[in-house]
């Protein structure tokens, strides 16, 4: 069938169901655009590339529908760098579409020319450049059915002078992969280590949501009555009122789950390639069971062992190797210790959930005081932990969250929990700033029924607050964004007063700004609250008012104290040796 190349592009994204389209419209890719109203593709237009692949990551994350970014050439195509890194690390499918140069300049270091193929070689887990105009929707087919596959950005590189080409070309079918059971040997093996275990728990990961595993993760635990641990920044992938639930394990996590997890002979780690971050000490405990024998299931075998010595290994999906797990365990399993095992669970449980209930402040680590000066600088202020506490009050069991980096945000790991799966957005390993504000109106726009709510320090929702100039006009859907208010980069901070001896260089924001009210001046509504119950009431009306069309920011000004740091496994206090002086600057010679 003759066409031109842009409709063949354009029918390939209809026949794989690319609805949603995030970006900033550029010249290199306008013959695409043009056809998207007819084909019923809704583009985006947001006011930062980097926050359009952050709304796409939220978008697809809530819903499993894959989503595209575009942008111009060039500085267009490199603000996408963070966003599409950040996508990989979640494990997030999605279409990164770079259009190029044209072929007929490129390599002469023209307008808007940068190597894109070089720039995402470490970001995606494919890319492939169009070489020729015939092939144009075959090479889209192949990136989509590869990010998919992979459940990471794929990317497509397309030289402008493709565009605009009449081609005789026949559209690819779409081809589905069956998901892996693993390997027959390794399942047997792992189902007889469980059979045979006295102190068996499951440790769900991203794996466990995306392969939409919860109901086998949870047959799973059952018949076992194993506790079931969730990794760092996946509290969604078990149901938190299960009585089996144990919570998150990794920064701020679960008391609970770490000491479960620490008497364990075997371990079960579900669909997760067991991040170095999400295993670290907490609260003082370094709670890894190093004598246990660990089970890990991934779908990518580069993964597995590669950061736990591993017993069983077993590539697949977690689900299906869930079920075949199931099917193999021997009659008396999980019997060994079976009624010992439940009370132990219901007992630590019950004493973490009563010690994080009475949590009100963060602590100081001897000989330090930057907390304890903090209260009496402003008592009237919420605490960090008092103010999760309000927002957990308020926040309604089907609400979709999403959170951003940094050390407000951080000290809420162990509040919120959830009833199912793709509810709960974190930017992942990667670990950037400025994730939690774009990410949940991606959600939104994915899941337009659902209330949804995001989280950001002052420091983080500074690097995206450009997209409050966007989303205020009337095809944008409503949002709640709850902005914690301290004036700091707190966890830099909390670095500094315990390495640095308070030396603070770079961590103080400007105490003038106010984010409610640029909300009113962006024809948005602003909120500041300084009580447990003006938050829960801000927060309660927010959403009521979501429903309604209407998008709330509730700046929630809290104290200065400061969580634990992130990185203690990483951090030294320096050392003076040669010293530096002021003295030594040499004045550079002015033009």
């Amino acid at each position: 069938m003759k066409m031109t190349t842009e409709e063949a592009f354009v029918k390939t994204l209809q026949r794989n169901g690319i609805e949603d389209v995030f970006g900033i419209i550029g010249s290199a890719f306008m013959p695409i655009s043009d056809y998207f109203p007819k084909a019923g593709i809704k583009f985006w237009d947001v006011a930062h590339e980097c926050n359009g692949g952050y709304m796409a990551d939220g978008y697809t994350r809530s819903s499993g529908k894959m989503a595209m970014i575009i942008a111009q050439n060039g500085p267009g195509i490199t603000n996408f760098v963070t966003c599409v890194k950040t996508a990989y690390w979640n494990h997030t499918p999605m279409l990164l579409v770079t259009p190029q140069a044209a072929n007929k300049t490129i390599g002469q270091g023209g307008f808007q020319e940068v190597e894109q193929m070089a720039l995402f070689k470490d970001m995606v887990a494919y890319q492939e450049e169009v070489r020729d105009a015939s092939r144009i929707a075959e090479v889209l087919n192949r990136v989509i059915t590869k990010a998919r596959r992979m459940s990471a950005p794929a990317q497509i590189n397309i030289p402008r002078d493709i565009w605009t080409q009449i081609v005789d070309i026949e559209l690819p079918e779409i081809v589905e992969f069956e998901p892996s059971t693993g390997g027959a040997r390794a399942i047997a093996a792992a189902a007889k280590l469980l059979s045979e275990a006295r102190f068996p728990v499951i440790l769900n990961g991203a794996g466990v949501v995306l392969a939409g595993a919860i109901p086998d993760a949870v047959a799973l635990a059952e018949r076992l009555d194993a506790p079931a641990a969730c990794n760092y920044q996946h509290n969604d992938a078990f149901p938190g009122s299960h009585p089996l639930a144990v919570g998150p394990l990794g920064y701020n996590g679960s008391k609970a789950a770490m000491k479960l997890i620490a008497q364990a002979d075997v371990v079960l780690a579900l669909g997760t390639r067991l991040n170095p971050f999400s295993t670290l000490p907490g609260y003082g405990m370094d709670y890894w069971p190093k004598s246990a024998k660990l089970i890990q299931v991934d779908i990518n075998a580069d993964r597995i062992g590669l950061t736990k010595r591993v017993d069983i290994g077993i590539v697949g999906d977690a689900g299906a190797v869930a079920r075949s797990i199931l099917a193999q365990l021997g009659a008396a399993a999980g019997d060994i210790g079976r009624k010992e095992r439940k009370d132990l669970i219901a007992q630590t449980k019950s004493a973490w959930a009563q010690e994080l209930t009475s949590l009100d402040h963060e602590e100081d680590d001897p000989g330090t005081d930057w907390n304890a000066r903090a209260r009496t600088a402003r008592p009237d202020w919420l605490s960090p932990r008092k103010a999760w506490r309000a927002i957990t009050a308020a926040l309604p069991k089907e609400a979709i969250i999403s959170s951003d980096i940094g050390n407000n945000c951080a000290i809420g790991n162990a509040y919120p929990s959830f009833e199912a799966g793709r509810k709960y957005l974190a930017p992942g390993l990667f670990g950037p700033c400025g994730y939690g504000f774009p990410s949940i109106i991606g959600a939104k726009i994915a899941n337009p029924d659902t209330p949804v709510v995001g989280f950001a320090g002052d420091g983080a929702f500074g690097i995206s607050m450009n997209e409050m100039v966007a989303i205020g006009r009337d095809e944008w859907p409503p949002i709640t964004m709850v902005i914690f208010r301290n004036y700091q980069w707190g966890a830099e901070k909390r670095n500094t007063t315990l390495w640095y001896a308070d030396n603070f260089v770079g961590t103080e924001l400007d105490s003038k700004v106010s984010y409610a009210k640029i909300a009113d001046a962006c024809g948005l509504k602003g909120v500041q609250v300084a009580t447990m119950d003006a938050l829960t009431e801000a927060l309660s009306a927010a959403l009521k008012d979501q429903k309604a069309g209407l998008t709330t920011f509730i700046e929630a000004v809290l104290n200065q104290e400061l969580g634990e740091p992130f990185r203690r496994d990483a951090m030294k206090a320096p050392v003076c040796v040669a010293g530096i002086d002021a003295a030594d600057m040499r004045p550079q010679k002015r033009a």
